[in-house]
């Protein structure tokens, strides 16, 4: 039993410590109505910075608010789009990333 609690509160720790990465800052997004005339009521989302890969909507993290999981997929991650599979991917000094292309020309990859 011992040895079974033990596990419990282990597991619990490896949880905490190495569950999702989100970013903690939160903006509200005031309501607004849209073109259509739909009203979209006032909601809160991760703050901005230079990635996607702390943000709620970026998989695997999910929202602690609505409970949603994320759909988009992580910067540079094989699933984003315009990602050039097939290629050698380099990083710069500054976290940006490129290919070279068939000329031998630096091509800067999208984030997403």
């Amino acid at each position: 039993m011992k040895k079974l609690m033990l596990l419990g509160i282990l597991l619990l720790i490896a949880i905490i410590t190495f569950g999702q990465n989100v970013n903690q800052k939160t903006v509200k997004v005031s309501s607004y109505t849209k073109k259509d005339g739909t009203v979209v009521n006032s909601y809160y989302k991760t703050a901005p910075n230079k990635t996607n890969q702390d943000n709620y909507s970026t998989k695997p993290n999910i929202n602690p608010k609505t409970g949603n999981k994320g759909y988009k997929p992580k910067d540079y991650s094989p699933d984003a789009i315009d990602y050039k599979s097939g290629k050698t991917i380099y990083t710069g000094a500054k976290g940006g990333q490129y290919y070279y292309n068939s000329k031998g020309n630096k091509v800067y990859v999208p984030k997403s």
